[in-house]
């Protein structure tokens, strides 16, 4: 067991010269009624030695190991596949890499038939802790967000799973209020808008969300007209996700334990705040902090996960875009880090860090609430799931 404690990325860091993180993504199996899972995990002081490999039944969220390990790599901290399926990308959240201050990014040739990897070399992310990665839309970039080193780059992709040396790179300045977390910049998060035209990062160490130009043939950033988005002072921008029709933007703030709609343009970058509500419940007590987002396929439910209430936060969305929260459902573990929902939106699986299992919990289709399936699986330290359809 792990000690019950609250454990941040700070504290992880602060132990091992390898600070890291992890993610999982899936894939679906034509060929049966299981989703293919991949598992990223923490392996620093865990029995974890990287990407494991789970199936899940489709109807009832029953899962099993399928092949174990499909990839040795330390701390695998976030997964994303190439557009095609062909590629899988992990973010290795290091603090040192090849003699330098960095962290990683490894790339993986991947089996859409039979879910194999096959290690296809890791790159410098160009700064400390990488903990977030996603492929631009036409699946020649990867963009990559480091946690320590407080900066963001754009690294180009080859067809065989390769990652090449960064075409872009842009360090972030200032701080926060909170004494501990925010003495430095930390991007958490870095994502592209529908229309593969800006990329927009969640900044946890300076409470700021920063819109930069994309140029999709050169793999660069640039500044956009937009200027970066000041939240609540002590908010702690983690992560973000964009509703259906691209015009909002969800952050969940790690900090205050809060989730934001933002009104977005997507013909400028621009960014305005529409509302701002608490993921926990009235009279919720004692440290919390939020860690993934996600928005159902649909639109009208947003999930939020919350480390230390050990809950999933359900939030409806009205017709005139205006959140209130519906339900709070225990993940049947400890440290929810990140939970995923499947491509169907029918299955929600939740990632418990310390409790060492992913639970799987039905979603109503009506209310988008969730009941626990009864469904769970023993992975090592899992700390991101993401499906992705028809892989």
């Amino acid at each position: 067991m792990r000690d019950p404690q609250p454990y941040t990325r700070r504290d992880f860091l602060a132990t091992t010269a390898l600070g890291l993180a992890g993610c999982a993504t899936a894939g679906r199996r034509e060929d049966d009624r299981e989703w293919r899972l991949y598992v990223g995990t923490y392996t620093a002081g865990t029995t974890s030695r990287g990407i494991h490999r789970l199936a899940v039944d489709r109807a009832t969220g029953a899962m099993r190991l399928d092949g174990g390990v499909a990839a040795e790599v330390a701390n695998p901290s976030y997964l994303a596949l190439a557009p095609d399926g062909r590629a899988l990308y992990a973010a290795s959240e290091l603090t040192e890499f090849a003699g330098a201050a960095s962290g990683a990014v490894a790339g993986f040739a991947r089996d859409a038939a039979t879910g194999a990897l096959a290690p296809r070399g890791a790159r410098a992310s160009r700064g400390g802790a990488p903990c977030y990665v996603s492929v631009d839309r036409t699946g020649r970039y990867l963009l990559v967000a480091n946690y320590v080193g407080g900066s963001v780059a754009v690294l180009p992709l080859a067809a065989d799973g390769s990652v090449g040396e960064a075409t872009s790179v842009v360090q972030h300045t200032g701080r926060g209020p909170h004494a501990q977390r925010q003495t430095a910049p930390h991007a958490h998060c870095i994502v592209l808008d529908p229309a593969n035209r800006f990329a927009l990062t969640a900044d946890l160490g300076i409470d700021r969300i920063l819109v930069y130009g994309f140029d999709a043939a050169t793999g660069t950033l640039r500044p956009a007209a937009q200027p970066p988005l000041a939240l609540r002072p002590g908010a702690g921008p983690r992560h973000l996700a964009f509703a259906p029709d691209g015009r909002t933007l969800y952050v969940v703030n790690e900090l205050d334990s809060t989730l934001v709609a933002l009104d977005y343009d997507p013909a400028t970058g621009a960014l305005r705040e529409r509302q701002a509500l608490s993921t926990r419940p009235a009279g919720a007590t004692g440290d919390n902090f939020p860690a993934d987002l996600h928005v159902h396929p649909g639109g009208r439910t947003v999930y939020a996960s919350n480390r230390g209430d050990d809950t999933l936060a359900v939030f409806a969305v009205a017709g005139d875009g205006r959140l209130s929260l519906a339900q709070t459902v225990p993940t049947g573990g400890r440290w929810p880090r990140n939970f995923a929902l499947d491509p169907a939106g029918r299955l929600l699986l939740a990632a418990n860090q310390r409790s060492d299992s992913v639970v799987a919990f039905r979603i109503e289709e009506a209310t988008g609430h969730l009941t626990p399936t009864g469904a769970s699986v023993t992975v090592p330290a899992p700390v991101c799931l993401q499906f992705a359809d028809g892989r």
